[in-house]
């Protein structure tokens, strides 16, 4: 059996564009990319933190250095410039390589400048 487990989440990274008439995708600050471990044309789960949207595209790389993150295409309905999102990754394991599996965890200040990263979430408390 296999189980899809959390491959890498960017949490908290703001939107600078939303281009409606741009090729559909999300286009990410190559760094920001290299950070979270995730591929050019890998789908992505976006959640909207600021309106409650939900839907999934595909991330193609935008300039290193830039903070760039644009949603583009139909999805630009979904998400306006200043917007908070957490991007996510998932990936396929088998049974024997799930208790090894740490994903990637990349966490923003709101202005899209990383202020850590760690391999876990946290256990929620009551």
């Amino acid at each position: 059996m296999e189980l899809t487990l959390l491959k890498s989440k960017l949490h908290r990274v703001a939107v600078t564009h939303a281009e409606l008439d741009y090729e559909g995708s999300c286009a990410i600050d190559d760094e920001l990319l290299l950070a979270g471990n995730i591929r050019e044309y890998e789908q992505l789960h976006i959640y909207n933190i600021t309106n409650g949207e939900r839907f999934s595209t595909y991330a193609i790389r935008a300039e290193a250095g830039s903070g760039i993150i644009s949603i583009n295409g139909a999805a630009a309905h979904k998400a306006r410039a200043g917007d908070l999102l957490i991007i996510c990754t998932y990936a396929n394991f088998s049974e024997a390589e799930v208790d090894a599996h740490q994903p990637q965890l990349v966490y923003f200040d709101g202005k899209n400048r990383i202020t850590h990263t760690s391999k876990q979430i946290a256990v929620q408390a009551a």
